[in-house]
């Protein structure tokens, strides 16, 4: 288990300059927490060097990017599919642990059998075709790289989901399913597919940050003995820290998936920092992306941001900006404190507490639980006057950009190899 670090100060400007070179290794989607870190290296005049993961064609096949495709992505643009995982990379026998998927019903998901030789050939091939990607996006790299440029390399590698039909009826029954719709989090990962779920998530999560430290290293100790500085950053979650009551405390959504994968990056970065490897592995908050739709209530903890801008926030004009913009979206005799009130008897129940556990992290949910959770939820997408249209929103783009500054500027001498920012450091931040 990793120790809890949080960052408590704002950063001060480190010396990225303008002509130094911010690497994004993973593509970057809208609405996410990368954007922030690309916001803050525009403002100190660095170079962004951008990159995909591919597209697959209707027989699976790995492509790069088509010219129109890429019309609108700024250069430096380099055009290697870096996907990662290997659900949709065939055995020897011709077949993917996708194929095998496609004709399990939902009723027999608990019973379904892998061909587990089949698994292992898939992620073989998965790894080595990464791996050999990233090489070829080194050889690209180097070129757009001036000599004495300083480098941040940003792993934006996550998630996994198996892109299968299969798969998200199961999620959403994990993670949204009441009553008798409900499957365990602990049933689900103990079947085969939760297996198979695990290992994707692990390598396009943890080991694609292992990959690009290994691969990259020949043109890092170049870099670094022509006087340059590198240094990799990556995004982590792992319960983060916000305002309870009056004082700031760890939670975390449960049960959050990804977490054994988010574990296992977090160790791949203690054992490079110990190599003397500038790394560090950033644990965020919770904001609402794309992606998390399907966790539904994950964003209950975002809601106390509100409170911490209140105390806390370092750019007064700015905070009151983001309050006012906040309080015209929620019904007009909603309150902040009534908010406030709201989240802190969620954050404090016991049904709550009993998976907030540091030492057990992640846990596994249970049904009450989950229901209390999304019962919340649902309690708070009410008091907005369009449940489309939520402050949440809002909030997570403070956090995303107050977490880009404290990212680009930390990282270039990270305190730890593993570091939380939590809500008393997004307001700082504003």
């Amino acid at each position: 288990m990793t120790q809890l670090f949080p960052l408590r100060e704002k950063p001060a400007l480190s010396a990225y300059k303008k002509g130094d070179v911010l690497v994004l290794f993973g593509e970057l989607f809208s609405r996410g927490y990368a954007n922030g870190l690309v916001e803050e290296a525009e403002r100190r005049g660095m170079t962004i060097v951008r990159a995909t993961v591919g597209r697959r064609e209707k027989d699976g096949s790995l492509r790069a990017l088509t010219a129109e495709e890429t019309a609108n992505i700024p250069q430096p643009f380099i055009n290697v599919p870096l996907e990662a995982g290997f659900d949709m990379d065939a055995a020897s026998n011709g077949v993917t642990p996708c194929d095998q998927l496609k004709d399990i019903k939902l009723s027999d998901w608990d019973k379904a059998e892998l061909d587990w030789k089949a698994i292992d050939e898939s992620q073989t091939n998965g790894v080595a075709r990464f791996k050999k990607n990233t090489e070829l996006f080194m050889k690209e790299l180097e070129k757009h790289v001036p000599a004495g440029a300083n480098v941040l390399f940003a792993h934006l590698m996550a998630g996994g989901v198996p892109r299968t039909k299969i798969i998200m009826p199961l999620l959403n029954r994990a993670f949204k399913g009441t009553g008798d719709r409900h499957i365990p989090t602990q049933a689900l990962l103990d079947s085969q597919i939760g297996q198979f779920c695990l290992r994707n998530f692990n390598e396009v999560t943890a080991e694609t940050f292992r990959h690009l430290i290994e691969i990259s290293a020949p043109l890092r100790k170049k870099w670094e003995s022509q006087g340059s500085h590198v240094s990799y950053t990556a995004y982590g979650y792992h319960g983060t820290e916000v305002m309870i009551g009056s004082q700031y405390q760890w939670q975390t959504y449960t049960c959050y998936f990804q977490g054994w994968a988010k574990m296992a990056l977090e160790k791949h970065a203690e054992n490079f920092f110990k190599q003397g490897v500038h790394c560090c592995v950033y644990n965020c908050p919770e904001i609402l992306t794309n992606s998390s739709s399907v966790f539904q209530g994950v964003e209950v903890s975002l809601y106390p941001l509100l409170a911490a801008i209140q105390k806390d926030a370092g750019d007064k004009k700015h905070a009151e900006q983001v309050l006012s913009d906040c309080k015209k979206l929620l019904k007009d005799d909603v309150t902040f404190e009534q908010i406030k009130s709201f989240t802190d008897d969620y954050l404090k129940n016991p049904l709550t507490l009993e998976f907030t556990n540091y030492e057990k992290w992640p846990q596994h949910s249970r049904q009450d639980q989950m229901e209390y959770m999304l019962k919340s939820s649902d309690h708070l997408f009410s008091l907005h006057k369009d449940e489309k249209n939520l402050i949440t929103a809002v909030l997570s783009e403070v956090v995303f950009k107050s977490c880009g500054y404290v990212m680009l500027h930390d990282s270039w001498q990270p305190k730890a190899p593993v570091a939380w920012i939590g809500h008393d450091l997004v307001a700082r931040c504003m």
